[in-house]
């Protein structure tokens, strides 16, 4: 393989496009689903082999974590794929769909390929860095907790001393091979909220013998909309979903509890930690004042994804040198999806970027999104997804003397 230039790099990663592909499919037709993926770790463990890296496994979970050391000195950075499915029944109808009942549904398949990509591209290039590359490849992400975990097993540490820079990339309904991103908030802070209200069961038809809890809740579902769009800034957005309502099995039982659940997407910090502590008191409040009592839970799980004004700034100029202006674009707003690469970000100063994907004779604007049975996702795209990350990574270990 060729020198460090954006043409070079294109070129290699074309050589490797078919294997990349193939490694994709290989692991769209076997998801795993949560933090053990003992197929998914073999194939990925398969590809570097020969790369001559510093291979680690997870102890509390099944990941992998490669070191690329470069012929000099010098700093680290992080580069990051996710790897597990969603426990979802496949629809796609696809040559090289899912047959065991879970699903590849938002990307994540790819994300790994891409990442081996990049692996390979640098490893070519060993010569050339100055420093050492940290490839984490991360299970555990839809169930949130996967990247804390590697953490704390050390992998920003990985190659010795903390890396300076971390970045990933995930793919979303778009013109295939576009890159988006921005600097500061990019995805929300998810938050799950559970409420039980408890009354007194009875009879259908003597209500008034009962403590109902039924419309006690309903007022608390009401009750919190409103919270949204009187006690929330529009400047610092908050969106709360109530998915889940559950009382009596029984048409004509008072029951003696009803539930709710849904989820709290903030873009702040501070946001999400005044919910906690206002959420629950609104819900015991109403409970209270109907002669009812509320358990409340509120749970942080996922912290706002913020970018780190500089390193998306190195992003944003990386891929346009890369790739052309007109394939890199700058986000106005932030999206309120989730991402627990948020994790890593809280930690190093990097930044996360999204990929267009959907397959050329397919509208993005129809395009099913992630997490659908139906979501498709354009594994051409995984050549210039390798180049990206190898581009970053370069961007850190190439600029010293």
């Amino acid at each position: 393989m060729s020198a460090s230039t954006p043409e070079s790099l294109r070129e290699d990663a074309a050589g490797l496009a078919e294997g990349l592909i193939a490694l994709r499919r290989r692991l769209h037709r076997e998801p795993e689903v949560g933090f053990d993926l003992p197929r998914t770790q073999a194939a990925i463990i398969e590809m570097l082999k020969p790369l001559e890296l510093e291979i680690r496994t997870g102890e509390r979970l099944s990941s992998v974590t490669a070191v690329l050391r470069g012929d000099r000195p010098g700093p680290s950075v992080l580069l990051r794929a996710d790897m597990d499915a969603l426990a979802i029944r496949e629809e796609t109808g696809l040559e090289f769909a899912s047959q065991n009942g879970a699903m590849h549904a938002c990307g994540h398949d790819l994300h790994v390929a891409g990442l081996v990509g990049a692996a390979q591209l640098l490893a070519a290039r060993r010569s050339e860095i100055r420093g050492s590359v940290v490839f984490m490849f991360q299970p555990g992400e839809e169930a949130g907790g996967g990247a804390p975990l590697m953490i704390d097993e050390g992998v920003l540490e990985a190659a010795g001393q903390r890396v300076e820079a971390a970045y990933g990339i995930h793919v979303l309904p778009g013109a295939p091979g576009t890159f988006s991103t921005r600097p500061g908030p990019l995805m929300g802070g998810a938050n799950v909220l559970r409420v039980r209200v408890i009354g007194r069961g009875g009879h259908g038809s003597r209500p008034h013998e009962a403590v109902d809890p039924v419309p006690v809740l309903a007022e608390i579902v009401l009750a919190l909309q409103s919270y949204v769009t009187r006690r929330v800034s529009v400047f610092d957005p908050v969106v709360i979903s109530v998915a889940k309502l559950a009382a009596s099995d029984v048409l004509n039982v008072i029951p003696e509890h009803a539930e709710l659940g849904g989820t709290v997407r903030t873009m702040s910090k501070a946001s999400s930690e005044r919910l906690a502590t206002e959420l629950p008191a609104l819900a015991t409040r109403i409970a209270e004042a109907h002669g009812c009592r509320a358990e409340t839970e509120f749970e942080i799980v996922y912290p706002v994804t913020v970018n780190d004004a500089e390193r998306a700034e190195v992003a944003i100029h990386t891929l346009a040198e890369t790739f052309g202006a007109d394939r890199v674009h700058r986000l106005e707003s932030p999206v309120m999806a989730s991402e627990d690469f948020s994790f890593v970000l809280d930690e190093v100063p990097g930044a996360f970027v999204f990929l267009g994907a959907t397959p050329s004779h397919v509208d993005p604007a129809q395009a099913e999104m992630n997490h659908s049975p139906r979501a498709v996702f354009d594994d051409g795209v995984l050549a210039d997804q390798a180049v990206a990350l190898a581009a970053l990574a370069l961007r850190h270990v190439t600029a010293r003397g």
